[in-house]
């Protein structure tokens, strides 16, 4: 009789998993595929046959006791060792036919659905209404797939194994092949009177409203998840997840970079010279802003604390006013004869231009430096 403990090179004391593992180890080494030595073949079907005794618990104990493991019948490769078995050894697991029936009952799809919102709620956070199209359970037969009343029956193709087996010839000796059963789709029952309103899948199409409460700060590409919000899985199963993801519609007065809300804010000429008190209405409401004497074109005024709220922070963005300086264009005769005068106390009814260099008229610029011949 073979010594199958040495054929895999373990102890009489080995657990399961360890002749497991040694049996993956010299599979890999010895398989004619792998291995195209002449005495590889019969060295895997030795090692082969060991692990198809050693890895049986019935067929081991009767081998320690001194027996026949095989009750007289002639051992070898092919009786009770299958395909799977190889598959175990090079992958890890089980082949690609799942031994024993497989579960109706699955998780849900994740969803993704897309949020239209406006800069305020962006800004401030708030409540919106989801109008979601999603698979849920079907309230008829409680996600059995069955008419109420009916149930399955036991698969007479595969006798509720879920599977089918085939033994084929190959050079390897007898080689027995799993797939699901096709009768049953691999489930092991079947049913026989499918509910009619979700035609024996557990769940139908319907729509929802949902209420998400949408966070401070948020922008264009955020996703919010709501767990357990996506779709329910067949016959039951457990639902996935909702994924939305936020649109900011555009603003008709700001423009959001980062957290700072930008917008432009016309001047009158008059009012840039003298200084004024310019009323404005930002997202929190009405608001003054100071523009002193002499203001330019360009220039800018920062609302500290205004724009948007910081995205699971402390804190806002600021409010920045890009000044436009607004030169009347139609003037009548007073309002000429006035510029006229104003022109003369200026010493500027003869202007004279000047050329500013690429420092924004800074005279320190050498573009300034070069046009007066420095």
């Amino acid at each position: 009789m073979n010594d199958y403990y040495a054929d895999l090179g373990v102890s009489r004391e080995a657990t399961a998993e360890e002749i497991k593992k040694a049996y993956r180890k010299k599979a890999r080494q010895l398989h004619p595929d792998v291995n195209p030595g002449a005495d590889a073949e019969a060295e895997f079907k030795r090692v082969s046959q060991a692990y198809d005794v050693l890895g049986d618990a019935a067929k081991r104990a009767a081998f320690d006791r001194g027996q026949d493991p095989y009750g007289g019948a002639t051992g070898g490769f092919g009786q009770g060792f299958t395909f799977s078995d190889i598959m175990d050894a090079f992958f890890g697991g089980t082949a690609a036919g799942a031994r024993g029936p497989r579960s109706r009952v699955q998780r849900g799809h994740d969803a993704l659905v897309r949020l239209d919102i406006d800069l305020a709620t962006a800004v401030f956070g708030g409540e919106e209404t989801l109008h979601i199209d999603t698979a849920v359970l079907c309230t008829t037969c409680s996600g059995a797939g069955a008419q109420p009343g009916s149930g399955t029956r036991t698969c007479q193709v595969c006798s509720g194994r879920g599977e089918v087996q085939q033994v084929q010839r190959s050079f390897l000796g007898q080689v027995m092949t799993s797939r699901p059963c096709q009768a049953c789709r691999g489930y092991g029952d079947v049913i026989e009177h499918p509910c009619f309103d979700c035609s024996g899948e557990g769940r139908v199409r319907t729509r929802r409203d949902l209420t998400l409460r949408v966070p401070a700060g948020v922008d264009s590409g955020t996703r919010i998840q709501l767990g357990g919000e996506g779709e329910v899985g067949p016959y039951g199963g457990e639902p996935g997840d909702l994924y939305v993801e936020i649109a900011v519609e555009p603003h008709e007065t700001f423009t959001r970079r980062g957290d700072d809300l930008h917008a432009t804010l016309e001047v009158p000429m008059t009012a840039a010279a003298l200084g004024a008190t310019l009323p404005v209405e930002t997202l929190d409401g009405g608001s003054e802003v100071e523009l002193p004497p002499g203001t330019q074109p360009g220039e800018t005024i920062t609302l500290r604390g205004q724009g948007v709220t910081h995205l699971r922070q402390e804190g806002r963005g600021d409010v920045i006013l890009h000044l436009d300086v607004k030169v009347p264009t139609a003037l009548t005769d007073e309002q000429r004869e006035l510029m006229s005068q104003l022109a003369e106390l200026r010493g500027e009814s003869r202007p004279t231009g000047r050329m500013a260099g690429a420092a924004h008229g800074r005279r320190g610029s050498k573009l300034w430096d070069a046009l007066r011949g420095r």
